[in-house]
């Protein structure tokens, strides 16, 4: 796409969000960026700890996000970043308006995501924390022109897909 174009992957915790993100960024020759970055390390350890960052927490955050994908589309360059974005009101800040910001939603069962966070060691997100992530979850609606894949397959099976369906402008 002319002048560049972010796509933001989300979903909650132990969606595969990083994986997929990175494999997609690899298969398009894009920058890949996992949002994670952008926490603060007062964040990370209050995630650490078992507490679920409230609205004034990510507020911050989701803004610098926004900066990265702005300055990407500014600089007419293409990127993939991870972001768990559940909620629309957080999926707005980012996209921004912007038709060159696409949703792709890692969509799964909660017992899959759970085995998964079970086997996930060294990860500031403890498992706990998945129901306060599905609590606040907001699938995004077909307003927001999605892509949304599901997690059942294997992360390279799912980047493929995505791949595809961008090449077909679905």
């Amino acid at each position: 796409m002319d002048g560049g174009q972010v796509l933001v992957v989300m979903g909650v915790s132990g969606s595969g969000k990083s994986t997929v993100a990175a494999l997609v960024a690899e298969r398009l020759g894009w920058m890949f960026v996992d949002g994670d970055s952008f926490h603060t390390p007062e964040h990370i350890a209050k995630m650490h700890a078992g507490f679920a960052l409230d609205d004034e927490d990510r507020a911050p955050w989701l803004a610098r996000i926004a900066v990265w994908i702005r300055q990407r589309l500014e600089a007419g360059e293409s990127g993939v970043i991870v972001c768990s974005a559940l909620r629309r009101a957080y999926r707005d800040v980012l996209v921004g308006g912007s038709r060159r910001v696409r949703i792709v939603y890692l969509e799964g069962d909660r017992t899959l995501i759970a085995a998964r966070l079970a086997q996930r060691h060294g990860h500031f997100m403890p498992p706990g924390l998945l129901d306060t992530q599905f609590a606040v979850l907001e699938p995004p609606g077909p307003d927001e022109h999605p892509l949304v894949a599901s997690i059942a397959e294997s992360p390279g099976a799912i980047a493929d897909a995505i791949v595809a369906r961008l090449a077909d402008g679905t």
